[in-house]
């Protein structure tokens, strides 16, 4: 039950929008174990000045004005090769569609507890009841 919000400045077309969050939500269905019906995305684009990052650190190579950073917000822990596997899906996929550079794709995750989380009518609705799961993820 991942809650994802996508970072990236704006000017990109409602397509290319729709590309970016297709290709994020396949690509935790396929690599990070996510069940294809648990889909949470916010999507903020920035006036120019707002959204402020290095264009080398930790990369080979500089990072454009297409830089996009992508944070999951993840109910449970997954395995080092579960997020592995989602950092490199994830850039195939967006690599395909919409076309963003490898180095321009920033990701980070970070993990929360059952207690945390709502989807509505005020309960704590993984406390509650069983956290489904996908069965083809490590």
């Amino acid at each position: 039950m991942p809650f994802v919000r996508i970072s990236l400045n704006r000017g990109r077309s409602p397509e290319y929008i729709r590309a970016l969050a297709d290709n994020t939500h396949r690509a935790l269905v396929e690599a990070f174990d996510v069940p294809a019906d648990d889909r949470f995305q916010v999507i903020h684009q920035h006036e120019p000045g707002e959204l402020i990052f290095d264009r080398g650190y930790f990369i080979d190579g500089e990072r454009s004005d297409g830089f996009v950073l992508i944070h999951v917000q993840a109910g449970r822990v997954r395995s080092e090769a579960a997020k592995r596997a989602t950092y490199r899906r994830l850039v195939e996929l967006l690599g395909q569609s919409p076309g963003i550079r490898p180095e321009d794709v920033m990701i980070t995750i970070s993990t929360s507890q059952p207690e945390d989380w709502s989807f509505g009518h005020g309960m704590a609705q993984m406390l509650d009841k069983p956290i489904p799961r996908c069965s083809h993820v490590e």
